[in-house]
C-alpha cells in the first residue's frame, strides 16, 4: 500500500526539526492522548465488568435463582410444594430456607443481623458458601453451633468457640406481652466470601433449630429454587406460578437486583461515552498538528510534484504521517490498559501501602478486593475505534497536502 520512498518520507517527517519544534509537541500530545485513552478506556470497562461479575457470583452463588415466599406467611407444607416445583423442567435443586432478622446482643452491644436457617447439607452444596470458610467445619454444625462472617467476628472480636446471644421478635406470649426469645449459641465456623454486606450482618444455621428459634416449627419462609441456566428464568417463573397457585410469590434475581444492574450498565454506558471522548480529543490534535505540518513543508510538497510525485503519493505520505501517531498510541495504551487491569489489586495494594489510606472501602463498595475482568471483544472494539479515528483524524490534512499546488506552494520562497 505504501511505497518505500513514501515511508521514509513520512517517518522523517515523524522526527521534527528543531524550528519545527512546536508541531512534534502536539505530535507528542496527541500521541499520549490517544494512549492514556485506550488505556483508561480499557482499565474502566475492566473495573465495570469485573464488578457485575463479582456481584453476580456472589448473588448466585449464596441466594438462588428463583425463591418462591407464602402470600401471608410462612409456607406450612413446604416439602409438597418443593417436590413439585423440582418436576418443573430446568429446576436444578430447591431449598427450604428461614430468612428473619435478628438481634445480636455481645458485650454490651446490640446490632442487627440477618439469621438464615438451612440445612447443613444445602448449605455444603453452596459453593459460594461452603468453599468460603475460613475457619471451622461445616458438617460440625448443629442445633447449638452457627455460622458467621469474617467481618462479623472481627467487629465483634470472636473467634470458633466463642458464644454469640442472639435475641428473636418471634418471642414467647407472657400476661405482660411478647417477651423476645434469647438463646446464645457457639461459633462453629467462620466464612468470607468476599462482600461486605454478607461477611458483617449474615448468620447461618441448620433449619431445625433455626425453627425453634423463630416459633416457626415446620415452617419456612422461603423456598430457594436454582436453575440450569439463571439467564433464562423467566419461563421458569410463570411455569412455578401455575403449579403452586395464586397464594405464593414467585420472583427470580433479575426482578429483585434488575435496578442495581441496570444502574451499573447506565454508569458503565456512560463512562464509555466520557472516555470517548478522550480519544476524540487527541484525534483533534492529530488534526490540528496534521494542518500544521502541511503549512510548514508546502516547500517539500512542492518540489515532490515536480520531482513527479503525484496527489496519491502526496497523500499516502500525510495518511501515513498522521496514522502513525494514532497506531502507535492505540497499540501502547493496549498494552498499558490490559497490563493495569490484570494487576489492578496489586497495584492498589502497592497505592495503599505507599499513600497510608485506604483506596477501596470494603463498606462503600461491598467487596474487599478491587474486581477487573476483561472482555476481550471489548478490548477489541475499543482498539478498533481508536484506530478508526486515528486514521480518519489524518484525512483532511492529507487532502490539503496532495492538492496543494506546486506553483502556489514555490511563488513567495
Amino acid at each position: 500500500m505504501f511505497s518505500r520512498p513514501e515511508r521514509l518520507i513520512a517517518f522523517r517527517y515523524l522526527r521534527a526539526r528543531k524550528r519545527e519544534g512546536f508541531v512534534s509537541v502536539i505530535s507528542l500530545f496527541s500521541f499520549l492522548g490517544i494512549m492514556l485513552g485506550v488505556a483508561t478506556l480499557i482499565i474502566v470497562m475492566s473495573v465495570m465488568n469485573g464488578f457485575r461479575a463479582e456481584f453476580m457470583d456472589r448473588i448466585l452463588g449464596l441466594g438462588g435463582h428463583i425463591n418462591v415466599y407464602g402470600q401471608s406467611g410462612p409456607i406450612a407444607d413446604y416439602k409438597n410444594k418443593a417436590d413439585k416445583i423440582r418436576t418443573v423442567d430446568g429446576v436444578v435443586t430447591v431449598f427450604p430456607l428461614i430468612d428473619a432478622q435478628v438481634l445480636i446482643s455481645q458485650n454490651g452491644a446490640a446490632r442487627g443481623a440477618m439469621l438464615r436457617g438451612m440445612n447443613p447439607a444445602d448449605m455444603g452444596s453452596k459453593p459460594g458458601l461452603a468453599a468460603k470458610i475460613t475457619d471451622g467445619f461445616l458438617p460440625e454444625l448443629n442445633s447449638e453451633k452457627i455460622l458467621i462472617g469474617v467481618r462479623m467476628a472481627e467487629n465483634l472480636r470472636l473467634k470458633v468457640g466463642d458464644r454469640l446471644n442472639l435475641l428473636s421478635p418471634a418471642g414467647n406470649v407472657t400476661p405482660f406481652g411478647t417477651m423476645p426469645r434469647s438463646k446464645s449459641y457457639i461459633v462453629g465456623g467462620i466464612f468470607d466470601v468476599g462482600m461486605y454486606e454478607y461477611d458483617s450482618n449474615f448468620i447461618y444455621m441448620p433449619l431445625a433449630p433455626a425453627q425453634e428459634f423463630l416459633n416457626m416449627e415446620g415452617r419456612v419462609n422461603t423456598l430457594e429454587i436454582t436453575t440450569k441456566d439463571p439467564n433464562k428464568t423467566a419461563p421458569l417463573v410463570k411455569e412455578i406460578k401455575m403449579r403452586l397457585g395464586g397464594e405464593y410469590r414467585v420472583q427470580d434475581w433479575q426482578s429483585v437486583n434488575g435496578s442495581y444492574f441496570n444502574a451499573l450498565q447506565v454508569e458503565r454506558n456512560v463512562m464509555f461515552l466520557i472516555l470517548t471522548l478522550i480519544i476524540i480529543v487527541a484525534a483533534f490534535n492529530i488534526i490540528s498538528g496534521m494542518i500544521m505540518l502541511v503549512k510548514d513543508k508546502g516547500r517539500d510538497i512542492a518540489i515532490l510534484r515536480t520531482m513527479g510525485a503525484s496527489k496519491a503519493n502526496v497523500l499516502k505520505v500525510f495518511i501515513l504521517t498522521g496514522a502513525s501517531i494514532g497506531v502507535v498510541g492505540t497499540f501502547s495504551g493496549l498494552i498499558l490498559g490490559v497490563s493495569f487491569a490484570l494487576n489492578i489489586e496489586t497495584i492498589r495494594q502497592f497505592l495503599q501501602s505507599l499513600t497510608g489510606t485506604e483506596l477501596f472501602s470494603a463498606e462503600i463498595y461491598y467487596l474487599t478486593r478491587l474486581p477487573a475482568k476483561i472482555e476481550w471483544h471489548e478490548v477489541i472494539g475499543v482498539t478498533g475505534m481508536a484506530l478508526v479515528l486515528s486514521f480518519l483524524a489524518t484525512l483532511y490534512p492529507a487532502w490539503r497536502a496532495a492538492r496543494l499546488s506546486p506553483v502556489e506552494a514555490l511563488r513567495y520562497e
